[in-house]
């Protein structure tokens, strides 16, 4: 048993470093200063995406720190870019036991894709707990583009922090964006084992600066409804009010759903409803918007 161990933490050492040579500074966002003995990514670079410190990173590729928690192996992995295939790897030497299958999504049931269509005049999506939009109605892509909710902008709090464009929207970016942060953190407790959710974190931190700042203030934050601003090239600033409804099946699925604030706001949200179903068909909702 004791060799068995003694053979796991040696392939746990040689697979760390092994893995941590190949990733470049530049492809974790870092700057790459100063001359390198070895190539990729010093331990101090890995300790510092992964959110570890420097001495247990480098107990850690030792294989000197006993049974490594799960969740910490997954930042490990996060911050060396490693495919599902490497993390499962890494869990068997480092734990001696394969992590659980990686969350997938519920699809969007039929009624809940019937009640985003059946609000015409009301922006509606649907994100899980990575913030990914997995479905949006028409009038959500009036108000925030088409391209809300395909591959191009497919992730809430990647939007928020890495789009000029969207940021510019936000009139109240930073509380929007804090309560984000808040509500990600809180999601990572109840999702420790989807690799996914972690990178995204790492991803964000690497690219803004305040995400990192307000990420490492452990700020944890369940928003489920407000008020904000937005700021739209077409119609100026509405403001609206938010809502959050979870899903009852388990999945983990959010509902949100934007409702005019004033009658001026809504009166913005029928003009853009009116222009997006014109652009689209060529006639426009004489009936809805009158």
């Amino acid at each position: 048993m004791a060799s068995h161990r003694g053979d796991r933490q040696a392939e746990l050492s040689r697979f760390l470093r092994a893995v941590r040579a190949r990733v470049q500074p530049q492809d974790v966002g870092l700057p790459s200063v100063g001359s390198r003995r070895t190539p990729g990514l010093r331990r101090q670079e890995v300790a510092q995406l992964a959110a570890v410190s420097i001495d247990w990173y480098i107990r850690l590729e030792q294989g000197r720190v006993g049974t490594p928690g799960v969740a910490v192996l997954d930042s490990v992995a996060a911050a060396l870019r490693l495919s599902q295939t490497e993390r499962e790897h890494l869990h068997l030497i480092a734990r001696g036991e394969a992590p659980a299958a990686p969350h997938v999504p519920a699809p969007v049931g039929l009624s809940l894709r019937a009640l985003l269509d059946g609000m015409p005049l009301l922006p509606a999506y649907l994100v899980d707990f990575r913030f990914e939009i997995l479905a949006r109605n028409g009038a959500a892509a009036a108000l925030f583009g088409e391209d809300f909710g395909t591959p191009a902008e497919a992730n809430v709090a990647r939007l928020l922090f890495t789009s000029p464009r969207v940021r510019a929207t936000q009139v109240d970016w930073a509380r929007i964006a804090r309560e984000t942060v808040g509500n990600l953190r809180a999601n990572l407790v109840r999702h420790r084992d989807d690799p996914r959710l972690p990178a995204l974190i790492e991803e964000l931190r690497c690219c803004s600066a305040e995400f990192s700042i307000w990420w490492d203030d452990h700020t944890v934050q369940e928003r489920s409804h407000g008020v904000k601003r937005i700021r739209h090239e077409l119609v100026g600033e509405l403001t609206v009010c938010y809502d959050t409804l979870a899903a009852l099946d388990g999945s983990d699925q959010r509902l949100v759903v934007l409702t005019p604030a004033d009658a001026a706001a809504e009166q913005a949200l029928r003009s853009l409803i009116a222009l997006r179903t014109k652009s689209l068909t060529g006639v426009g909702l004489s009936v809805i918007v009158a």
